[in-house]
């Protein structure tokens, strides 16, 4: 298990956001919980510094896309990146110094999964140079759907033995924030980190409602240990009040 730093980007800052609330009505933009005063480079050379790897910098929505490159130039290699990314513009963003390009919603049409368009995309991207965002919420038949569009609809891609092992044949490893819990510090979606440790054989990176060090822990046993994690808005250098990123490093070197 893995501290996995994060960078997300809305209107051209870094800022930490309450997930569902992507959905709202466009042009108002989703709840904040914080946006910094310092620049993209700026956290991206502190991940750098204290040798965290496999970041994702995560553009929400248009006009992110001189922050990202900023990102990227500041920490080449290191950080991956992710939104609106398609096979006509993930090679340049590759070239601007990502490690990996991390890609969702370019996948579906009309909320259906698209084999011919993962093959596109796998046609310019190896799979060493592909994260898939798996981001899902449990939904009414039981179980965890992707979601695409910003969160804003579930997808008929569901995280099930079948698909898992149909994705896994094209990517490098997966990213998963919790939907439901995503930016209210409330407690982690712990069904959700069994069930990614039962059906993936690549790494995760898992995300969302992190708030303690018992979190953590919680992520590592129900993980077995094979679950990566970031946190948001509860780490001190994003405004929150109840994990200290120095700490987290500390955790992480321990863990190497």
């Amino acid at each position: 298990m893995r501290f996995r730093p994060c960078l997300d980007l809305h209107n051209g800052h870094v800022v930490q956001i309450i997930g569902a609330t992507l959905d709202k009505t466009p042009g108002h933009g989703p709840d904040t919980n914080y946006v910094s005063a310092m620049p993209p480079a700026y956290y991206a050379k502190m991940y750098q510094r204290d040798g965290l790897t496999g970041g994702h910098v995560i553009m929400l929505g248009p006009g992110n896309e001189a922050a990202a490159r900023e990102a990227l130039a500041a920490a080449p290699g290191i950080l991956q990146v992710g939104g609106g990314i398609r096979p006509d513009n993930a090679r340049a963003w590759l070239d601007a110094g990502a490690a990996q390009v991390i890609v969702t919603s370019w996948l579906f049409e009309n909320g259906d999964f698209s084999l011919a368009r993962l093959q596109a995309l796998t046609a310019v991207v190896k799979p060493e140079e592909l994260v898939l965002d798996l981001s899902c919420r449990r939904c009414d038949d039981g179980l965890y759907h992707v979601t695409c569009d910003r969160w804003r609809r579930d997808t008929s891609l569901t995280m099930t033995p079948e698909h898992i092992r149909m994705l896994e044949d094209c990517c490098a490893e997966f990213l998963v924030h919790a939907v439901e819990v995503e930016g209210l510090q409330s407690g982690i979606d712990l069904p959700l980190v069994q069930d990614l440790a039962r059906l993936c054989n690549r790494p995760v990176t898992y995300a969302g409602g992190i708030r303690s060090v018992d979190d953590i822990r919680a992520i590592d046993e129900a993980g077995q240990g094979k679950i990566n994690y970031t946190v948001g808005s509860a780490l001190d250098i994003f405004g929150g009040k109840f994990l200290r990123y120095a700490d987290l490093v500390e955790y992480d070197r321990q863990q190497r």
